[in-house]
């Protein structure tokens, strides 16, 4: 990454960080989409869902039934393939992709559990990992009052849907949170997440 980008992205967290006037919200998302975003904002962690991400089924379910699974304990156990610790909390499968340990990894999702403002929660999903329509109408049914889900195509029943445009002919992910090498700017800036935030 360029020294112009990385000054161009300084450039824009500081706008968006004087805009933001909601700071004590709590982001839950099913990839790192969601704590990359906190970390621009200067914001802290008050989700456990950081550095790591879930398959769509999973999100949902914990989603649905979020009492149950914050009381839950994480079992860690193995898969073929995957170098990071992978755990499974009651039914539902986290891969923490980014932490270096079952220890630390534990210790964060315990941590950042108990930081959960549930009287001011937004929830961020993405149509990426084999995500379905089927779960695309299932998260638009949730009961929340904040969700939005990024999505690679303009979904005009979807009513959470943010469409980022860029992604038209891929299953995005991560990529959603890119930078544009020229402007600074992530893809999903597209999104005025700022408003969104700013309205609870």
């Amino acid at each position: 990454m360029s020294r112009l980008n990385v000054y161009l992205r300084r450039v824009i967290n500081h706008r968006n960080r004087k805009k933001l006037q909601n700071r004590d919200f709590s982001l839950l998302a099913s990839n790192c989409n969601g704590c990359i975003l906190s970390h621009d904002l200067g914001l802290q962690f008050r989700s456990p869902f950081v550095n790591l991400w879930l398959y769509p089924g999973d999100y949902l379910k914990y989603l649905k039934d979020m009492d149950h699974y914050i009381n839950s304990d994480l079992k860690f156990i193995s898969e073929e393939g995957i170098d990071y610790p992978v755990a499974l909390l009651d039914d539902i499968r986290i891969y923490f992709q980014h932490y270096h340990s079952e220890e630390e990894a534990a210790e964060k999702w315990t941590e950042r559990t108990k930081r959960i403002n549930h009287n001011n929660l937004f929830i961020l999903f993405t149509d990426t990992d084999g995500c379905t329509m089927e779960q695309l109408k299932e998260f638009d049914a949730l009961p929340y009052q904040h969700k939005a889900v990024y999505t690679h195509l303009p979904y005009a029943d979807i009513k959470s849907a943010v469409y980022i445009p860029g992604f038209e002919d891929s299953d995005a992910g991560m990529a959603f949170a890119y930078r544009n090498p020229f402007t600074g700017k992530r893809y999903y800036d597209a999104f005025d997440y700022i408003s969104w935030f700013n309205n609870p």
